[in-house]
């Protein structure tokens, strides 16, 4: 995108200029760790050189920068070094062993562990799974793996103008809001994760952040002054009241803007509350004190104070959130939090390697490693047979907004939001979910298919004769849970059959002659854009003495969550399912021996919708769809986009609702997506309630 004569073009006395920089942000680390930082500098100096990046600066410019960044964080010396050092391995003639002979065991396994991580391509999921896998591995033996990584990709971010391909920088972007920045805040580093979705908006909305910048640009004068007074106000009444505080004011992030207009379905002229004000106390009680202290200076808005200190967040974050409405009405976000809070608030896990404090990794709250155990727990439960539903499990366990519930010893448990008492039973141990029977929450009996709310001790109640049942698979949320109720039923139940998302009941007689396959069409012509379709994990299945057979979703109809379909028995293909009205059905001999009944295992008591959608060329148009649905509480069962020979793109989805009468505004909300030029039912669909 930028031409040749943009790129830097740094002269050796530049570069030392920076190094002299650099080493002088490192006075707060001994001496000797001091002199083997800068021998790890000038070694990773000397083997790269020659090498340059796009920006045409010398390679050595990026582990600087991205050692600084950690740095800024307090990492320790090794991860520093690791830092200095991440791309060694990959780019130079050196090897594992001669990393360890010169920096030691510590620092090689931090290199290697980086080097193993791919750059991931959202154009193609199998790689992306793969490598993702890879990096969860790394975190799980040691966090400073995925510190490094992160702090490599924000100065990745910060030069990707170079990269000239824009079909590549726009992957790279989404790459980056799609795993490291929701990365970055599970693990509590919210100032980096706000800088990576900042930077991953400038290039997937390039207009939009254009907009909001000039905006905020234009308004500085007046907010500064506006800020200034609120300022003043706050450490006046705090000094009348006694009190000690530290007062912050800013611009709210691009993104959170962003999504505040997406969200609300707003023009930017239209969101008011685009600053925010940070006061810092001593003590959590003084953040209490601080709070009754604003809401007498300005009247709060009903509904918008949340008290993150009483219920923290998954990731450890704990503040109070209020909305007061200053001067001339105009609403402004206050957030109280003490100053321990804070610096948890800004490096999360990152804050306890912090290496002028003396902590160590072992000293971590509970909260802050529950996602840790949530990777720990998708490795041991062994998903590398599938790379694609290990990218699913990661993207619904791990990347998704969670709860924190307690068991009655008081542990924490970090679960998927909308996760129930089956999803917390199998969290602990694969027997007591087998064997749960009910639940109790707060002390009161809930039924198991609840979902549980953020905060609340829930026992689990077992009994010997209890076993899992298919109508769970509608309520769990979690990976874990699902596989181990799919794995317990295709092994115990010989009349219930599960794969690829479809329940098939009753034990089929497989005929001995096989009738000849229905004739299928053939793929359209146009090029495949983008297909998803939710909860399609895979299971062996056994049909009499036929072992690991398969449901196959016959190609002539194609039928996807949600349509009205039906099955047969073919001997050497497992269970063929098609839709309900496939003309094709007509020439299969002896159908209705070989029929058998199946159904969609997401099937639940809500209403389903099958639409089609056309819009102009845009390069994520399905998150915004997604974002649209989600917005009116629905549920995308499964989409694809085509591009036409036009150039335009069309779409069909499967959104499930509470009622449908929410097709109205989930409707209306995909309109008021810009590129979007029609949406319309499909008229063949037959809209039902399940259950």
């Amino acid at each position: 995108m930028s031409p040749l004569s943009d790129k830097l073009i740094l002269s050796d006395t530049d570069l030392d200029a920076q190094i002299r920089h650099f080493t002088g942000r490192l006075d707060n680390y001994p001496r000797s760790e001091r002199r083997d930082i800068l021998r790890a500098l000038h070694w990773s100096r000397k083997l790269h050189e020659g090498q340059q990046r796009a920006s045409g600066e010398p390679y050595i410019i990026h582990p600087l920068r991205t050692a600084e960044i950690l740095i800024d964080f307090r990492m320790d010396p090794a991860t520093i070094k690791g830092a200095l050092l991440h791309d060694v391995l990959e780019d130079t003639e050196v090897d594992r062993s001669e990393l360890v002979e010169k920096f030691g065991e510590d620092v090689a396994t931090l290199v290697d562990g980086v080097t193993k991580i791919d750059d991931m391509d959202v154009g193609k999921s199998a790689r992306k799974a793969a490598s993702l896998r890879k990096m969860v591995w790394a975190m799980v033996e040691d966090l400073r793996v995925i510190f490094i990584k992160l702090a490599d990709k924000r100065h990745n971010m910060n030069t990707l103008q170079y990269i000239t391909e824009d079909e590549r920088r726009l992957r790279i972007a989404r790459e980056c809001l799609e795993i490291y920045a929701p990365m970055a805040g599970k693990l509590g580093m919210s100032s980096l994760k706000s800088e990576l979705e900042d930077l991953s908006l400038k290039y997937l909305k390039p207009e939009t952040y254009a907009q909001i910048k000039e905006h905020i640009a234009l308004k500085k004068a007046e907010r500064g002054h506006y800020l200034e007074k609120i300022q003043g106000n706050l450490l006046q009444a705090a000094n009348q009241s006694r009190m000690r505080i530290e007062v912050a004011t800013r611009a709210k992030h691009f993104y959170s803007i962003y999504r505040k207009m997406k969200d609300k379905g707003k023009d930017l002229e239209e969101i008011y509350d685009l600053l925010g004000v940070r006061v810092l106390c001593d003590t959590p009680e003084a953040c209490y004190v601080m709070l009754g202290v604003v809401h007498r200076l300005w009247v709060p808005l009903e509904g918008r104070f949340k008290d993150y200190i009483a219920s923290p967040k998954g990731n450890g974050y704990q503040s109070l959130h209020t909305t007061v409405l200053t001067e001339g009405g105009r609403p402004l976000e206050i957030q109280i939090r003490s100053r321990t809070m804070h610096e948890t608030a800004e490096f999360g896990i990152a804050a306890h390697w912090a290496y002028k404090e003396g902590k160590s990794p072992d000293q971590i709250h509970p909260r802050q490693v529950a996602v840790v155990k949530q990777l720990q727990t998708l490795r041991d439960e062994g998903h590398d047979d599938d790379a694609g539903e290990f990218l699913d499990a990661i993207k619904r366990d791990v990347l998704r907004d969670s709860i924190i519930v307690y068991t009655p010893k008081g542990d924490p448990i970090e679960l998927p939001e909308g996760s129930t008492a089956i999803d917390l039973a199998y969290s602990i141990h694969s027997e007591i979910g087998e064997h749960c029977l009910g639940a109790k929450a707060n002390g009161a009996i809930i039924p198991l298919t609840r979902p549980l709310e953020n905060t609340q001790t829930v026992q689990i109640l077992t009994s010997p004769n209890a076993h899992p049942h298919v109508n769970w698979l509608k309520h769990v949320r979690s990976a874990r849970a699902r596989g181990k109720i799919r794995a317990w039923l295709n092994s115990h139940d010989a009349n219930v059959l599960i794969d690829r998302n479809i329940v098939a009941r009753q034990k089929p007689s497989v005929p001995q002659e096989e009738p000849s396959p229905p004739p299928e069409t053939n793929e359209s012509s146009s090029s495949k854009l983008e297909t998803q379709v939710l909860d399609q994990e895979k299971v062996g299945i056994t049909i009499g003495e036929e072992r690991n057979m398969m449901i196959k979703i016959s190609q002539c109809c194609a039928p996807v969550p949600g349509d009205r379909i039906i099955g047969y028995v073919s001997r050497g293909r497992g269970i063929v399912v098609h839709k309900e009205n496939c003309p094709n059905l007509k020439g299969i001999e002896d159908f209705d021996e070989r029929r058998i009944q199946v159904d969609w295992e997401t099937a639940s008591s809500r209403t389903t919708q099958r639409f089609r959608i056309h819009s102009r060329y845009t390069h994520d148009l399905f998150s915004e769809i997604e974002a649209a649905i989600r917005k009116f509480h629905g549920h995308l069962i499964s989409g694809s986009l085509d591009e036409t020979e036009r150039g335009d793109l069309e779409g069909f989805f499967t959104v499930e609702m509470e009622s449908r009468d929410d097709f109205k505004k989930i409707s209306k909300s995909i309109r008021a997506i810009p590129t979007v030029l029609s949406i319309s039912k499909v008229q063949n669909f037959q809209n039902r309630y399940y259950g």
